[in-house]
């Protein structure tokens, strides 16, 4: 359905928050010069003939990422986009908020929702970009976007967050639209979400709460749901309250048993302070399990490197196509589905160079903008797999609005790694999609830069040459004849070395190779 827009006026007369802007009426183009009075019976609605340019943008956002349909050959079966896609929610299923203190409490369920977005700073490009963002990500959690709201100010208000007008004006919007959720594009504090949720008489959850509810969702791996559940409950402490009853007392002693008199202990805990110790407790056995779970990833990766096996890390902003670029590479076969945050467990994958050198790629989960700090702390061992790689792969959406937004994004969590310092390759993907100028842009301000496409395998073979080049070469030189019931040491050195030269005479196989330390020592104990 489409989204009816309301952006700021051109002044900035609702920065103090108390007064509201009308909505900007959309200008005619070609081809749509209709009577006003006379109604369209192809776009009958209210919020339909309020549409304007910003709106039509937004309807379009989903023109960029054709790239990702399912069905390509690179892509594997795909068998588990089919269970991805059969467990939709169900639209139709009031979520209308009818008692707003057990809002926390209830499961996250989106349907019909208005977004309201609001920008301090920078321009209203930015604003909107984030605004197509949060469009997308509310998709991907299974709701349909109904209608939009766009505010400046100077600083967000301490009450409602938004200025009262606007808050006003959303309740408005709702009404209209019969929406039953608002998503705000930001993080709300506790008392923001109350005060707005009076006003306004639905549900209100802001970006964080989404992308938790999507990451709940798309967790399949048993690692990454318990680092998923412990950054909802991270989220949802300081977000408990209660109300009638819950505020009430749980008697200890011999009140407990209805008695009374001498012995009682006074009053016990409160239903809320016993929610928020239950979470509490849940937290630390969660923390204890995933801190179980990482020694097997850590074995993982101390084999690899015991063998000296490179490691190419694949990172990127959510939806910039790191799944279809692993198939595209392995044919590895992992989901890919146009959707943020379609795949969450990273996928190791081993592949050769064209010299016949070993290496391993890992697919790690994608960023976003403000990614909440909850899911970076939960999610900071598989961030570990990039940071022990030989060579990170930073995949770019280049036919995104705002690809330099993007790299800056992922630049940052990934800085927030101890001690990362590893060799970038930044990858342009869906030339197929970008525009010439925009990947000319790109490629004049970063270095070490490939352009490709996952989805017509555009720019492969150069991607390979260049990733050939980049891992690190085994150290030793070694020229030696070993014997033929040594041949387990020539199959190592063509797996995990690099091959020089090889004859076969009557005493052995004369070898001259480049492999690692503890290669060359067994080679020159066999000769």
């Amino acid at each position: 359905m489409p989204i009816a827009f309301h952006p700021e006026p051109a002044s900035d007369a609702d920065v103090d928050g108390t007064t509201t802007g009308g909505t900007v009426g959309a200008p005619h183009t070609e081809g749509t010069h209709e009577d006003p009075s006379a109604g369209s019976p192809a776009d009958p609605s209210p919020a339909a003939r309020r549409r304007d340019p910003l709106t039509e943008r937004i309807l379009s956002r989903s023109s960029a990422a054709a790239q990702d349909a399912p069905g390509q050959s690179s892509d594997g079966e795909q068998y588990d986009l089919a269970d991805r896609q059969a467990l939709r929610r169900v639209a139709g299923m009031s979520t209308e908020l009818e008692d707003v203190s057990e809002v926390e409490y209830r499961q996250l369920r989106l349907e019909r929702v208005v977004l309201a977005g609001l920008y301090t700073s920078g321009n209203a490009a930015e604003a909107e970009t984030s605004l197509l963002e949060l469009a997308a990500l509310a998709e991907t959690a299974g709701s349909e976007v109904l209608d939009g709201l766009l505010q400046r100010r100077a600083h967000p208000d301490p009450a409602t967050f938004f200025g009262k007008g606007k808050a006003a004006e959303l309740a408005g919007i709702i009404a209209e639209n019969g929406a039953d959720t608002v998503i705000a594009d930001g993080e709300l504090g506790p008392g923001q979400r109350r005060a707005l949720e009076d006003i306004v008489k639905v549900k209100v959850i802001d970006r964080t709460a989404l992308i938790l509810d999507i990451f709940a969702q798309h967790a399949k791996s048993r690692e990454g749901k318990a680092q998923v559940e412990l950054a909802q409950l991270e989220y949802l402490l300081p977000r408990l309250r209660g109300w009638g009853e819950s505020m009430s007392r749980q008697a200890g002693g011999r009140i407990a048993a209805g008695g009374a008199g001498m012995g009682s202990r006074g009053p016990g805990e409160t239903k809320i302070e016993l929610d928020r110790r239950r979470i509490r407790d849940r937290m630390s056995k969660l923390r204890r399990e995933i801190k179980a779970m990482a020694p097997g990833r850590v074995a993982q990766r101390a084999d690899r490197r015991r063998n000296q096996v490179p490691a190419v890390a694949i990172a990127g902003y959510t939806n910039a196509g790191k799944s279809s670029l692993l198939n595209r590479l392995t044919g590895a076969g992992v989901l890919v589905e146009n959707a943020l945050f379609a795949t969450l467990d990273p996928t190791v994958r081993r592949s050769t160079t064209p010299d016949g050198r070993e290496f391993t790629y890992a697919d790690t989960v994608g960023f976003v903008r403000h990614l909440p700090t909850q899911l970076v702390e939960a999610f900071r061992s598989t961030l570990e797999e990039v940071g022990d790689s030989d060579l990170l792969l930073h995949v770019v959406d280049a036919s995104h609005p705002d690809p330099e937004g993007q790299i800056r994004a992922v630049r940052t969590v990934l800085g927030e790694i101890e001690g990362f310092d590893v060799p970038e390759v930044v990858v342009l993907n869906k030339a197929d999609l970008a525009e010439p100028e925009t990947i000319a842009r790109l490629r004049s301000q970063v270095e070490n830069s490939v352009v490709v496409s996952a989805r017509t395998g555009a720019g492969m073979d150069e991607l390979r040459d260049l990733i050939a080049d980049r891992l690190p070469r085994p150290a030793v030189e070694v020229d030696v004849l070993v014997p033929y019931s040594r041949g387990d040491l020539i199959a190592r050195a063509h797996t995990t070395g690099e091959v020089l030269a090889e004859e076969h005479v009557m005493e052995g196989t004369k070898l001259h190779a480049r492999v690692d330390e503890a290669l060359a020592a067994e080679l020159h104990g066999a000769a």
